[in-house]
């Protein structure tokens, strides 16, 4: 029996192409071919689908909502039901398969079409996890495109039971945010001279006795945890990804200088063991130029072109900080997801290609999302290292059932032990415990 599925459909748009390559092949590993003949498709005996208005017989059908073929963008109907205790939207008739329109649904979450729609921006000026669709009905914590796409492969498999599928594998990516290198080294004269005044002066004696003995060379400074990291990546064969900060100093972005020789070394050093990429700096969402500018940094340091980037705060405005991006061809993006919140920001736990709804194309420009930070579960929500193992735990396994790629994005800080992260020295140890595939 062929493994391939036959899609027929009366016209393939640019957006049934996509979504169904990222439903079928990405999520699902099951390789598609399309047909707007209707003999081929009568004629073909194996695996295949129709996706229409009506069925052409007794096929398995999906009636198609009229999304998918629009251009443009408007501000669809959108009314949530339930199918099977999973929320859904876009409902069909009875002749179809399914009781909504799995792919028009799905196209609506991945595109982030909800994004250019009229929204009150947030103090970043992004768009606010509290106005989007996954928040409001509850299914944020699930990648609830790759629960729907295994829920109508099981359906499609009862119309053919001999088929045999071979699912993706579960896979972990650790990521790392390196927005403040060093606590006290590092950190230029004023800069140590006023935080020392500071901390005296606000009666912060054990901050600045710290400071003190780690400037003179007795301790190692407290976020200096790399070997850790490094080390912790090695016992449990993870792959990982830290992602520089090289700004000049703002408000937002007050890491040490990306001047500083032994910052180069530094970074040089990791590279040699795990995957580096840009953690774009706060302004850089409006200004093309600092972009550019720190994307150059990073590629004179490690002598490779720079392809893998963060926004700094998750600071993503759709489509231009993509736009961006992509002239600077950057190949992978890590910045979808909610910093305020957990979960699933495209409602998937599976890679995807950005696809441009000003243009109607496909980009190749393709998005990571994570699912938790730790500054969420520590700032955030204030929970304990405990508590925040639970919520891994059901994020972890929300991923796993569905053989997906789970995300974390930590900070090199976390690992201290230090002042605002005490007893969260050994979380991030616990967490790899969790998730490890």
């Amino acid at each position: 029996m062929s493994d391939e599925l036959l899609i027929y459909t009366p016209k393939i748009t640019p957006r049934i192409s996509y979504i169904f390559k990222h439903i079928f092949v990405r999520i699902l590993n099951i390789p598609i071919k399309f047909t707007s003949t209707i003999e081929e498709f009568v004629a073909f005996e194996n695996l295949k689908m129709s996706y229409a208005k009506a069925p052409l017989g007794n096929e398995f059908f999906i009636q198609s909502h009229g999304l998918l073929s629009e251009q443009g963008i408007h501000d669809p109907e959108i009314a949530i039901s339930q199918w099977e205790s999973t929320p859904c939207f876009f409902g069909t008739g009875k002749k179809s398969k399914l009781p909504f329109d799995i792919f028009a649904a799905s196209f609506y979450l991945l595109s982030r079409y909800e994004e250019y729609l009229p929204s009150v921006l947030d103090e970043n000026d992004c768009f606010p996890a509290e106005q989007s669709l996954a928040y409001q009905h509850n299914f944020l914590d699930k990648p609830l495109i790759d629960v729907w796409a295994y829920k109508m492969l099981k359906k499609l498999k009862e119309d053919h039971p001999d088929y045999q599928h071979q699912p993706n594998q579960y896979q972990y990516i650790s990521t790392f945010n390196i927005s403040q290198t060093y606590l006290y080294k590092r950190k230029g004269i004023i800069r140590t001279v006023f935080g020392s005044f500071y901390d005296f002066f606000t009666l912060k004696l054990f901050p600045f006795w710290t400071r003190a003995i780690t400037l003179l060379g007795f301790k190692e400074d407290p976020y200096d945890t790399y070997d850790k990291i490094i080390g912790l990546q090695k016992k449990y064969n993870i792959q990982t990804i830290f992602f520089f900060l090289l700004s000049n100093y703002t408000t937002y972005d007050n890491n040490i200088s990306f001047t500083k020789r032994k910052y180069s070394l530094l970074i040089k050093s990791i590279a040699d063991y795990a995957k580096v990429g840009l953690l774009n700096s706060y302004f850089t969402m409006e200004d093309d130029d600092l972009l550019k500018k720190e994307t150059n940094r990073l590629e004179k340091i490690i002598n490779t072109p720079t392809k893998l980037s963060r926004q700094h705060y998750s600071r993503n405005q759709l489509p231009e900080t993509y736009h961006k991006l992509i002239d600077l061809n950057i190949e992978e993006d890590y910045t979808m997801g909610y910093p305020k919140h957990l979960g699933f920001k495209a409602s998937t736990c599976t890679p995807f290609y950005f696809y441009d709804l000003n243009f109607e194309i496909q980009t190749p420009l393709k998005v990571i999302p994570y699912a938790f930070t730790d500054k969420t579960f520590r700032f955030e929500l204030q929970l304990s290292p405990k508590q925040a193992l639970m919520r891994v735990n059901h994020l972890t396994n929300m991923v796993k059932q569905v053989n997906g790629t789970l995300v974390s994005v930590f900070h090199n800080e976390s690992l201290s032990n230090y002042e605002k992260w005490k007893y969260w020295g050994n979380f991030y140890e616990d967490v790899l415990k969790i998730v490890k595939p």
